[in-house]
């Protein structure tokens, strides 16, 4: 019997696995400011960040300034930190992320100079 998994399994088994929902920032290591967002699948908006500051077409154009003018090097991609999931019939995603959001705004207040959000509006899909 063979042990190799088709395509069709993988590809399931991957689209069936829980994913990661939490905060994380984007931090400018020169001048400390940081970018913080928040998504119900932090797998996804770390790489998108990177790959659009690196093609040049992020849409936080004081980022995107920055980020021409110091390089890669001088930026930080990091998890803050990740909802703990709970089996219990009351666990609400959604709601457990927007606490983590509005305990790391209030941490970081990542706007005017001390980062580069617009608002409180944080998160992503």
């Amino acid at each position: 019997m063979d042990n190799k998994k088709s395509r069709r399994e993988i590809n399931r088994e991957y689209a069936e696995r829980v994913k990661p929902a939490g905060v994380y920032q984007v931090k400018n290591l020169s001048n400390g400011k940081v970018l913080l967002g928040s998504s119900l699948n932090l797998e996804g908006p770390l790489n998108r960040h990177k790959f659009m500051l690196k093609v040049g077409s992020h849409t936080n154009k004081a980022l995107q300034d920055d980020w021409n003018e110091l390089g890669a090097e001088k930026f930080a991609f990091e998890i803050l930190e990740e909802v703990q999931r709970k089996d219990v019939p009351t666990f609400n995603l959604s709601d457990e992320l927007t606490l983590l959001e509005m305990i790391w705004l209030e941490k970081l207040q990542p706007f005017g100079e001390r980062g580069y959000n617009l608002n409180e509006r944080i998160r992503e899909a």
